[in-house]
């Protein structure tokens, strides 16, 4: 082989790959924790409201007032993570995994797939796309040989960077469908928006469809050659099996927790419950699909996957520290939503929107202001709950499609995701990785995704007419 040309080779191959771990170099440096941005949202939010000539008591009163208030939607965010957790830790999804990853024999060829089926499991749950996509990667680093960890790494991290708030667990789809997660405030601007004028508008799954081409195109073309990778091995990371252990029963009173007698019964209850309630819902079976009703399912599922209690509960704890980050910071977000819907702040951001976009150029500007602000506020739905006042309701003065206006939010308040940390922890604690190490590739799939998003989404609104709101 020719050494100057394998230098130019590789060169070529890392240039962009420089680029990225440059970046997530400086974010490890200079980012802080994402609680951080939190409490400065609120800090800001309160210079904000005095300079608006709102009284300090007020905005204090406001925001505590809030604290609260999210505390069901924090549950139903908890419980999309365990649920996704234990269906993705289930035997029978840990042998689906095995099967994927014995099919590809070429880098190129598994990071692609890594990148397809991250994506595909995001749509049905993202705790889901974590775990499952985390463990593919894994596996596969053990069966193709010159198989880029980082690259494989980014690849399994593209459902919550490229498409999973187009799916059944969108954060903000999800609570404008039920009206119990919903603050009130919100409800009385925009009322119920089902799913089917959100997720099931065919113009979202049109531009869920094009971005989950584009980013499996990008991880194929992207991946390093073997002679040029980095691999697990080069990380020290040995050969961890996927394999699902259960110790013995040693004592009496311990056999129902081994026993599947308990699981099956509830899950057939949970399930008798969940036909009934899609057999008989007046709005229709998918409209009927909320927060609540969703996350029943993945419990119901989890319990008959992991089929016996013991197991079940292994999978629940081996879950719950990554819910730590969702716990602590949604309230302070609460206490922002409350300052601005609560105050005149509402009020003069949904005038400003207005004022500055017409009824062609507004769904251009929301996509643009909601990837700028997911860099800040990693969180979908408590992001969504602090700029929907505004933004529905300078979307009603325009006479903009709110189900639409719900999902332009959806595809780009996802794109900062590509490079921000907050969502990686539980991947990055399955594949022993750091960010600094699939930053590069995440960064990559920014630049690309950017124009495609924003181009849809205003393409798309332009063809979608107006439905007042659903009181």
């Amino acid at each position: 082989m020719n050494v100057q040309t394998d230098k130019t080779s590789a060169t070529a191959e890392t240039g962009l790959v420089r680029v990225g771990l440059g970046l997530a170099s400086w974010s490890e440096k200079w980012f802080p924790d994402p609680l951080v941005f939190a409490l400065l949202g609120i800090v800001v939010v309160f210079i904000a409201g005095l300079a608006l000539h709102e009284s300090p008591a007020n905005l204090a009163i406001q925001g505590g007032k809030s604290f609260w208030v999210l505390v069901p939607f924090t549950m139903q965010m908890v419980m999309i993570i365990i649920g996704g957790y234990v269906v993705a830790s289930t035997p029978i999804v840990r042998w689906v995994i095995r099967a994927l990853a014995s099919v590809p024999t070429k880098p190129k060829t598994a990071v692609a797939l890594i990148a397809l089926f991250s994506m595909l499991t995001s749509l049905i749950s993202w705790g889901l796309s974590l775990i499952f996509s985390g463990l593919l990667a894994r596996e596969m680093s053990y069966r193709v040989k010159g198989m880029d960890y980082r690259a494989a790494g980014a690849a399994a991290y593209l459902g919550l960077g490229a498409v999973w708030a187009m799916g059944m667990s969108s954060s903000a789809a999800m609570l404008m469908a039920t009206k119990s997660a919903m603050p009130p405030t919100l409800f009385n601007i925009s009322g119920l928006i089902p799913l089917t004028q959100t997720l099931f508008l065919w113009q979202s799954i049109a531009t869920t469809f094009v971005l989950i081409v584009v980013s499996v195109l990008v991880a194929y073309c992207s991946t390093p050659s073997a002679e040029n990778a980095k691999t697990a091995e080069s990380y020290g990371i040995q050969r961890e099996p996927i394999a699902s252990t259960l110790g013995s029963r040693s004592k009496p009173g311990e056999w129902l927790e081994y026993s599947p007698l308990l699981t099956i019964l509830v899950a057939a209850l949970l399930c008798w419950y969940l036909i009934d309630m899609f057999r008989t819902s007046p709005v229709g079976a998918r409209a009927a699909l909320d927060l609540n009703n969703y996350n029943l399912i993945f419990i119901a599922i989890g319990l008959l996957l992991q089929w016996r209690p013991k197991r079940f509960m292994q999978a629940v704890n081996e879950s719950v520290p990554a819910t730590g980050g969702v716990l602590i910071q949604f309230p302070f977000y609460a206490v922002i939503f409350g300052m601005i819907s609560g105050t005149s702040i509402s009020a003069v951001l949904a005038r400003l929107f207005a004022s500055v976009s017409t009824h062609k150029t507004y769904s251009l500007l929301v996509a643009m202001y909601s990837a700028v602000l997911g860099i800040f506020v990693p969180s979908g739905g408590s992001k969504w709950v602090i700029e929907a006042p505004y933004i529905l309701q300078a979307a009603t003065l325009h006479q903009v499609h709110l189900g639409w206006v719900v999902q332009i939010y959806n595809a780009s308040e996802a794109l900062p995701n590509l490079v921000n940390p907050f969502w990686m922890l539980p991947l990055l604690s399955i594949l022993k990785l750091k960010a600094r190490d699939i930053v590069g590739y995440g960064t990559l799939q920014l630049i690309v995704h950017i124009p495609i998003v924003f181009f849809l989404c205003w393409l798309f609104a332009q063809y979608i007419p107006y439905v007042p709101p659903m009181k």
